[in-house]
C-alpha cells in the first residue's frame, strides 16, 4: 500500500493520494472563502490551518446554475456546496523535480464551469511530466458585476491570485515557477488573455493557450449593462452595499429570469470584462499585440453550433441577418463573401459563422498578424455528428485533455472520435508547454495554420477573403 504523498505550503500541510505515478492534491485554497465579509472584495490571503489537511476532493464550485435547454444536454455541470471555491488542484509527476507547469482555467461564459470537471483531469499531463494545476474563480454576478463601491473584474482578480499562488507554492510540487504556461478555453481563455494583459501578472507567465477566447474588454457602461439590468429586476441600486443585501441565490434566480431565450450571440447581455484602471488598465487585444509571451491560439470551424440547434439555425430569417449585419456593421460585401465560402449554407449558418467570426476568429486573427512574438494559430475542424454539431464550440476539449472516454467529451464527440487526432493534439500541447513549440511553424506573414481533422495537415490560414472584410 503506498503512502500518501504531503506536501508542505505557505499555509500549512496539505496530504494528497498517489494513482498510477501521479500525484494528486484537490481542493486547496488559494485565497480565502469570498462571502460574507469577504464577498464583493478583491481576493484575500487564505488563512492558515493546523494539522495536516486532506486534499483529496474538489472545494466548492462557484454559485451557478447549470446550462439549459439544449446546451444543458452537451454540457454537464458539478455541484460541490460550500463557501471555500476559490481553490487549485495539482497533479504532478510523482518524481517531478523543476517540470515544466500549466495552469488550467476553464470556460463557461464567465457564469458557469469549474475545474472539477472530470474532463479536465490533469493525469495525461503529469504522465507526460508537467505539473498540472486548475483553479476555481468566482463567476455572474459574484465575480463580474459592475458595482458601485466594489472592485471590478473580481473572476479575473481571482485568477491573477490563483497564478500568484502557483508561482510561489509550486516548486513543493516539483514544478518551475519559471516555467509556467497558462492555458483556458472560451471565457478561460478570455481570463487568459486578462493575465496576459497586466504587467503584475505576465510576469508570471512563461507561455499562454488560448483556445475560442473572446479578446476584448468593455467599458464600464457597457460590461455593466447586465448588473444594471438585474439591479432593477431587483429593485436595488447598482452598489455594493445593495448587491450584499440579494444572497447569491437571489441573484442567480434574477439571472436566469433575464437570461432566458438568450444564446451568446443575442438577447440579455452577458457577463463581461471592464476596462478599470486597477485591475485591466487596457482591453487584451489592444495589449497583447506587443507582449513577447509566446502563445498558442486559435478556434474550430463551427464554434456557433455549440449554442444554435439545427431547429434555431432553420428559425433565422434574412431579415435578422440584415440586421445583424447593420448592428455589427458587417459590409455587404462580407456577407456574399461567406455565401461564396460556404455554398449551400442556409441563412441561419451565415448568421452564425459571421457572429462567431466576429467574435472569435477575426480578433485572434488580427492579433496573430500583428505579433512579433512566437504566435502559432490552430483551427480545429474534426465534425462530430452529434445533433449536427461538426466543430463546435469546445469540441476539441477532450481531445486535447486526450480524454475521449469521458462521458463529459462524449457529450460532444460522440463514441467514435478518432483516438488518432486527440494523441495529434495532446503531443502537440505537451509540446508547446514544454518548448514553446508546438511542432508547426509560426503563423507569419504566410498565415501559416494547423489544421486539425481526421488528416491534419499544415496550412495557409483558410477563407481569409471574407475574414479579412469583417470590422
Amino acid at each position: 500500500m503506498s503512502v500518501a504523498p504531503q506536501v508542505t505550503v505557505s499555509t500549512g500541510i496539505v496530504r494528497g493520494e498517489a494513482v498510477g505515478g501521479v500525484h494528486r492534491y484537490l481542493g486547496i485554497p488559494y485565497a480565502a472563502a469570498p462571502f460574507g465579509p469577504n464577498r464583493f472584495r478583491a481576493p484575500q490571503s487564505a488563512p492558515a490551518w493546523e494539522g495536516v489537511r486532506d486534499a483529496v476532493s474538489f472545494g466548492p464550485t462557484a454559485p451557478q446554475h447549470p446550462y439549459p435547454g439544449a446546451i444543458g444536454d452537451l454540457l454537464g455541470s458539478v455541484e460541490i456546496p460550500g463557501d471555500e471555491i476559490l481553490s487549485v488542484n495539482v497533479w504532478a509527476p510523482d518524481d517531478a523535480d523543476g517540470a515544466p507547469v500549466v495552469l488550467w482555467i476553464h470556460g463557461g461564459a464567465l457564469e458557469r464551469g469549474t475545474a472539477a470537471l472530470p474532463l479536465y483531469d490533469g493525469s495525461g499531463f503529469a504522465r507526460a511530466g508537467i505539473v498540472f494545476a486548475s483553479i476555481n474563480y468566482r463567476l455572474g454576478s459574484e465575480g463580474f458585476s459592475v458595482l458601485t463601491g466594489a472592485p471590478r473584474n473580481l473572476g479575473l482578480q481571482d485568477a491573477a491570485a490563483g497564478l500568484a499562488w502557483v508561482h510561489e507554492e509550486i516548486t513543493s510540487f516539483g514544478g518551475d515557477p519559471s516555467q509556467i504556461t497558462v492555458m483556458g478555453e472560451s471565457a478561460g481563455g478570455a481570463i487568459v488573455a486578462g493575465l496576459l494583459a497586466v504587467d503584475s501578472s505576465r510576469e508570471l507567465i512563461a507561455r499562454a493557450i488560448i483556445e475560442s477566447g473572446p479578446l476584448e474588454a468593455q467599458t464600464a457602461k457597457k460590461a455593466g449593462r447586465v448588473t444594471a439590468q438585474l439591479a432593477k429586476r431587483l429593485g436595488i441600486r447598482a452598489d455594493r452595499a445593495s448587491f450584499l443585501g440579494a444572497s447569491p441565490a437571489k441573484l442567480l434566480h434574477a439571472r436566469r429570469r433575464q437570461s432566458s431565450g438568450s444564446s451568446p450571440l443575442g438577447g440579455a447581455p452577458g457577463f463581461q470584462f471592464a476596462v478599470d484602471a486597477e485591475s485591466l488598465p487596457r482591453s487584451p487585444h489592444e495589449v497583447l499585440a506587443d507582449t513577447d509571451t509566446p502563445l498558442l491560439i486559435g478556434s474550430n470551424t463551427d464554434e456557433y453550433r455549440l449554442w444554435f440547434p439545427p431547429a434555431a439555425l432553420a428559425g433565422i430569417s434574412e431579415a435578422k441577418l440584415l440586421l445583424a449585419r447593420l448592428a455589427l456593421r458587417i459590409p455587404r460585401a462580407a456577407v456574399a463573401a461567406y455565401r461564396s465560402t460556404f455554398p449551400g449554407a442556409s441563412t441561419g449558418e451565415i448568421f452564425g459563422q459571421l457572429a462567431t467570426d466576429i467574435m472569435l476568429r477575426a480578433p485572434l486573427t488580427r492579433l496573430a498578424r500583428a505579433r512579433t512574438a512566437p504566435t502559432y494559430v490552430y483551427e480545429f475542424a474534426w465534425q462530430s455528428t452529434v445533433r449536427d454539431l461538426r466543430a463546435a464550440h469546445a469540441l476539441e476539449l477532450g481531445f486535447v485533455f486526450d480524454r475521449l472516454g469521458d462521458p463529459e467529451a462524449q457529450r460532444l464527440a460522440g463514441q467514435d472520435a478518432p483516438q488518432r487526432l486527440a494523441d495529434e493534439m495532446h503531443r502537440a500541447w505537451i509540446s508547446f508547454i514544454k518548448t514553446g513549440d508546438p511542432g508547426w511553424p509560426v503563423f507569419g506573414t504566410e498565415r501559416i495554420t494547423r489544421l486539425f481533422d481526421t488528416e491534419s495537415s499544415t496550412v495557409t490560414q483558410r477563407r481569409t477573403d471574407a475574414l479579412d472584410m469583417l470590422p
